[in-house]
């Protein structure tokens, strides 16, 4: 970029941010870094070319004269196929299937687009969106990443249910597999592939990332600086970071984020499930939350997750639900590896219950979800890390977080799990395990996290009720079915205030 001296400081006082959550990250800490996100390059004057069009509005509003030229050859989209609907006229889907008009106008989108993000919920159906994308233009080869195994495995399943001859045209790459193929289509994680060089990016015509919120990742971000000569690069998710800075990034990397659809609109079209939120408030003895009244949020943590009684509650709510539950958890040792045993137990020769956390690899992982997928009664103890993003089973009834988190990413990507339709399906149930160690003015971490929690289900529109439970053995295995409404409420049932 040509600019002044003067103009280019300006340009990085204007694209420079503090980096979320920067005070916790030892390189801060250690001062050898401010904290800050600089998204324009003082040496050689470099910026995103997703930004051009904030750089516009920066020049615009001062008065300088911005050239509007971009290097390059435009890869015009439109003179292959003139409309979406032109193409779908001469393809056939599997079992009738047909496109929605939200998955349409995505599609006419990246039509349009050399270059874009489309912002579609959790379960409207993205792989069906990307498989027909780069169907469109399937002379050329593709690359899609995903951020994790059991996702390229899921996605390639996808492929096939939609009609695609995945043994000939799609090669999976993830850990030790070979990174080149012939195939047109490669599906790939993101850290199977982020040390390979331009060269190997730059013989695809068209990257598409899903789950493109991770592409902040400096792994992810560095893998799309290598795409120089990639002419099409497209970009899918359900949830998007509120902060500037975040959509600055992905703006940069993969251009303009168009939202196709809103969850709640899904909902009212029958395309999902609606969701009940269920929060069940423990109440903690007055002399625990004295006792941890200054204890650090690690501490606090650690109190929680190794809590029998606690454990115990969601054990006798969880076996005792209708239908398929996902239970997820976030720490493994400490909390995972117990938890799902103790729901073995409890359920022995009732229920089917399966684990899956990060040592599991992706093949076990794809034969649990199909187990799940296609079973009924069926328990999924699972991680955040391994489940919460992607994984699709259309028929879960219930969804459990046995770990408090404040992510919106974590949160909303976890409930999609929950969304998809099924047959016979009216609706889906969250139970949100809410802790209450509050004392005096005292607001514990966990219970500010529901708190934000709460926010994000407003916004989304999800119904919620609250429920308080005092918190021992002898409560929590009376009053666990009551916190899903599989029995009748006792009259000691109250509405919390969070």
């Amino acid at each position: 970029m040509d600019c002044t001296p003067d103009v280019a400081r300006e340009l990085s006082d204007y694209f420079t941010f503090d980096a979320p959550g920067a005070k916790f990250m030892p390189a801060f800490r250690h001062r050898h870094w401010d904290g800050k996100i600089r998204l324009f390059k003082m040496k050689g004057h470099t910026i995103y070319k997703g930004l051009i069009p904030r750089i516009k509005e920066f020049a615009a509003d001062r008065g300088y004269q911005c050239l509007d030229h971009v290097g390059g050859t435009r890869f015009g989209l439109r003179s292959v196929w003139p409309t979406v609907t032109d193409w779908l006229s001469t393809i056939d889907l599997p079992n009738g299937r047909t496109p929605r008009s939200y998955q349409i106008d995505a599609l006419d989108t990246c039509l349009g687009l050399q270059r874009g993000i489309i912002q579609s919920p959790t379960g409207s159906g993205k792989s069906l969106i990307i498989h027909l994308l780069h169907q469109m233009f399937d002379q050329y080869p593709v690359l899609i990443v995903v951020p994790t195994i059991n996702l390229v495995t899921q996605m390639c399943e996808d492929f096939k249910s939609y009609g695609l001859d995945t043994d000939r045209s799609v090669h999976l790459i993830s850990g030790g597999r070979e990174k080149v193929s012939p195939k047109n289509i490669c599906i790939s994680t993101w850290q199977s592939i982020f040390e390979q060089d331009d060269t190997y990016f730059n013989k695809f015509k068209m990257v598409i990332v899903d789950e493109v919120h991770l592409a902040k990742a400096k792994s992810l971000s560095g893998l799309m600086e290598k795409c120089t000569q990639v002419p099409l690069r497209f970009g899918f998710t359900g949830t998007l970071d509120d902060t500037l800075c975040h959509r600055l990034i992905l703006e940069g990397l993969f251009g303009t984020i168009r939202k196709v659809a809103t969850t709640d609109e899904l909902v009212q079209s029958q395309h999902l499930a609606p969701l009940k939120v269920k929060l069940c408030v423990l109440e903690y003895p007055k002399a625990v939350c004295k006792s941890l009244r200054h204890a650090t949020y690690p501490d606090e943590i650690e109190y929680l997750v190794t809590n029998p009684a606690r454990d115990a509650f969601i054990t006798q709510l969880v076996s005792h639900t209708k239908g398929n539950t996902l239970v997820l958890f976030q720490y493994v040792e400490k909390h995972g590896i117990q938890l799902v045993e103790r729901i073995r137990q409890a359920t022995a020769g009732r229920k089917e219950v399966h684990y899956i956390d990060g040592s599991i690899d992706a093949v076990e992982r794809e034969r649990i979800r199909q187990a799940v997928e296609l079973g009924d009664n069926q328990i999924l103890v699972a991680s955040y890390g391994t489940t919460s993003l992607g994984v699709n089973i259309t028929n879960l009834r219930t969804l459990v977080f046995a770990s408090p988190s404040k992510s919106k990413y974590r949160v909303l990507q976890s409930i999609g799990r929950a969304l998809r339709m099924s047959e016979g399906k009216s609706h889906a149930t969250l139970v949100d395990i809410v802790d209450d160690l509050r004392i005096g003015k005292h607001v514990n971490f966990v219970f500010q996290h529901a708190q934000q929690r709460i926010e994000y289900y407003s916004t989304e529109k999800f119904p919620y009720t609250l429920h308080q439970y005092p918190l021992s053995q002898a409560v929590a295995l009376k009053t666990g079915l009551e916190a899903l409404g599989l029995t009748n409420p006792t009259p000691s049932d109250t509405q919390a205030t969070i």
